[in-house]
């Protein structure tokens, strides 16, 4: 499926399939208003639960675990095998060429600052104001050319195309860009911009956090030159990560941490310094003991996704993203936050705002009157949500959002977001439950605690 467009609407012709089991569905939590509610997990965004098909898969290894290519028992060559085998299975997830290789590392961020470590020396950088920090920020040794935000797709590609065409001198470039807005959910046309950046000599990383676990990604479709992306967003637990693609630059740049596995061999030289010689193989990149239960992890989870098939995936979260949508419409007071405009293609991350609310109250008093879980704030992709709500200041109201910079007014918005776990419930009560806020006021009194907003006891 094409990063650019999304599956025809299906469900008119078929019925919508079951969300797949994740952990904590069952889980309930109290209410400031007494009683207790199942919780609805609408922060996806930021962390999707695993799915128990993960869970069952980490938990049925775990007895097993060992070290990784340096041990000759049965239980360190059994884990060697996973963690090597996980590797294939994250290949071929992503449709990596054969000549790709595959890093796991600890999330995006991680294998983000990977390759900008890995970059050759005076490399230019072009990137948007609308990536995610991890995209935004490692860039720090390079020569770094930051984008305004386009208002479509087309002027996405025009302006890469612009900033391209004016560099000087032309030596390496690099064009990083977010398949999924973690702010509005929209979908960028990776295909095009990775077109865009090849005529022009230039190379592509995708930020694929928040694609991946939607919508499928091939390496070789969309012609990227790397794809990062984290375990905690696929439906794995935290702490591992993956970055996928052209073994070149990898291979040529010191090792991102120094130590045992990445060294083939360590001598002493006749001068008393060290002579050290590196693999050149992934190894290079993954220093240390490997966190072996999250590469499996990450493994386990592409292998669910795959059987359970992106078509049916991407049906069920268009029918939820309607039902979102249509709810929000239904209140006047709401303004859905966006780039590309109302009729963009997205995935299931919803930001907006509330008139006469502060959006740190808003997203409290779902938490604790409703037993909803949605994020606020700035989402980590502070430009890009200046951006979007730069026109429009927002009442501090009784909780007010952390403070601004100087000269500057003080921003904040909501976030929803859901995925493969997220049953017709919970969007239906998170619908439900901005209208009586809107209508009716929060039932209880809050308070600002440490910049966030808490009930007052």
């Amino acid at each position: 499926m094409s990063v650019s467009t999304v599956a025809a609407d299906q469900s008119a012709c078929r019925d919508i399939p079951e969300p797949l089991p994740v952990l904590g569905r069952d889980v309930t939590v109290p209410l400031v208003t007494g009683g207790e509610v199942t919780y609805a997990a609408l922060d996806y965004a930021a962390s999707a639960p695993a799915l128990q098909r993960v869970w069952d898969d980490v938990a049925a290894y775990a007895p097993y675990y060992g070290s990784v290519h340096r041990g000759a028992g049965y239980l360190s060559q059994l884990s060697t095998d996973l963690f090597e085998n996980a590797r294939e299975t994250v290949a071929r997830f992503l449709d990596c060429r054969a000549e790709d290789q595959v890093v796991f590392t600890r999330s995006t961020t991680d294998s983000l600052n990977l390759l900008a470590r890995a970059l050759p020396g005076d490399c230019q950088v072009f990137v948007f104001e609308t990536e995610h920090h991890a995209s935004l920020l490692p860039w720090r040794d390079a020569r770094v050319t930051y984008l305004d935000a386009p208002r479509t797709p087309e002027r996405a590609v025009a302006t890469l195309e612009r900033a391209l065409a004016e560099r000087a001198p032309h030596g390496p470039a690099l064009v990083c860009v977010t398949g999924a807005s973690n702010v509005t959910g929209e979908l960028w046309p990776v295909r095009e911009l990775a077109a865009a950046a090849h005529a022009h000599g230039a190379r592509i990383v995708l930020d694929a956090a928040q694609l991946a676990p939607h919508h499928p990604v091939s390496v070789r479709d969309l012609n990227v030159d790397w794809v990062a992306f984290s375990g905690h967003k696929l439906y794995a637990p935290f702490g591992s990560g993956v970055l996928a693609g052209r073994a070149d630059w990898l291979r040529e740049a010191e090792p991102y941490l120094a130590g045992g596995g990445a060294s083939r061999t360590v001598a002493r030289r006749a001068d008393g310094s060290v002579d050290v010689r590196w693999h050149e193989s992934a190894a290079r990149h993954e220093a240390g003991s490997p966190n072996v239960i999250g590469a499996y992890a990450v493994a386990s989870a592409c292998t669910a996704l795959t059987e359970a098939g992106f078509d049916d995936l991407v049906a069920r979260e268009q029918h939820l993203i309607r039902k979102v949508r249509a709810g929000l419409a239904e209140v006047p007071e709401v303004r859905v936050l966006s780039l590309f405009g109302d009729d963009a293609p997205r995935v299931g991350v919803l930001s907006f705002v509330v008139a006469g609310w502060n959006s740190s109250h808003f997203a409290a008093a779902l938490s604790a009157e409703y037993g909803i879980g949605v994020r606020d704030g700035l989402f980590c992709a502070h430009p890009l949500v200046r951006t979007l709500l730069g026109g429009d200041p927002q009442s501090q109201g009784e909780c007010g959002a952390p403070e601004a910079a100087p000269g500057e007014k003080s921003l904040n918005a909501i976030r929803v977001s859901f995925g493969a776990g997220t049953p017709d419930e919970h969007v239906d009560r998170f619908v439900a439950a901005v209208r009586g806020l809107v209508r009716d006021g929060a039932k209880w009194t809050y308070r600002t605690e440490d910049g966030r907003c808490v009930p007052a006891v």
